[in-house]
């Protein structure tokens, strides 16, 4: 039986575990956390703990790094030793690099990095995925598989992890951003709050529905939805003057150099 360590167990390493044990996985899981209430909390899903972080290393095939990104590298200091050249790592530590790991571990480690979303908690996330060389398919899928037990998980070359960062990894926050115009837009003319986030953010599961199953193109949705001289139009003009696209494009640019910046500070 395969053995997948966790190095911390905060939200979103909580939240794999939970996907973990609520699909038909047969794994084989264990977690360290100095927070011995978490373990403590864990344990009735089935998750064995460790009493360091050096025996949950050197007891499991694949160790998944869930720990913030400013301790990582105190961290991989601390487990050096037991990392061997037949050990995955598999991060979800934002804005961390293969080399990052490497350099505090061993030269050939093996690396998966992943950059989650909190809608990971919901057992919604989605996880862009990439691996460094010496990772085999069957390694690269088993970690895969992990991720997808709570959302969805899509492949992206590991020198392009930053930039995603952006796509899936902050946009919650922009999203949110977003329905918060529309539910202070309703408060504005009578509508109750609570009403009308309910209805905009069913618009939002509906519509991200049609993205991924009408089999329709972005602009033939919104060509859909638009009936010339209609109601829909006349807001698009005004989005459309306010450059809404523009203004996300240097959102995600924004977003994709400070992850540049926290990488060469650590």
């Amino acid at each position: 039986m395969i053995k997948l360590g966790f190095l911390g167990a905060g939200n979103m390493g909580s939240a794999i575990m939970r996907g973990i044990f609520s699909s038909e996985m047969e794994i084989s899981v264990s977690a360290y956390d100095k927070d011995t209430a978490k373990l403590d909390a864990l344990s009735a899903f089935g998750v064995s703990p460790c009493a360091s972080e050096k025996e949950l290393v050197s007891e499991n095939d694949y160790i998944l790094l869930a720990v913030k990104p400013q301790v990582l590298g105190g961290v991989l200091d601390e487990i050096s030793d037991e990392v061997t050249h037949d050990k995955v790592i598999i991060s979800i530590c934002a804005g961390i690099s293969e080399d990052f790991i490497r350099s505090h571990t061993i030269p050939e480690a093996k690396v998966i990095l992943v950059m989650p979303n909190t809608p990971m908690m919901l057992g919604l996330g989605a996880s862009a995925i990439s691996r460094a060389d010496g990772v085999s398919d069957e390694e690269f899928a088993f970690a895969k598989s992990v991720i997808e037990s709570c959302g969805i998980a899509e492949e992206v070359p590991i020198n392009k992890m930053k930039e995603i960062i952006a796509v899936n990894g902050s946009s919650p926050a922009f999203i949110y951003l977003f329905a918060k115009g529309f539910v202070d837009y309703a408060n504005s003319v009578g509508i109750d709050g609570e009403a009308a986030l309910k209805l905009f953010a069913q618009s939002l599961v509906g519509s991200a529905k049609m993205l991924t199953d009408s089999g329709m193109t972005v602009d033939a949705l919104i060509k859909q939805v638009s009936s010339p001289g209609g109601t829909t139009i006349a807001g698009l003009d005004k989005l459309y003057e306010g450059k809404l696209t523009e203004a996300v494009e240097e959102c995600c640019k924004a977003c994709t150099a400070r992850a540049y910046e926290l990488a060469e500070s650590k």
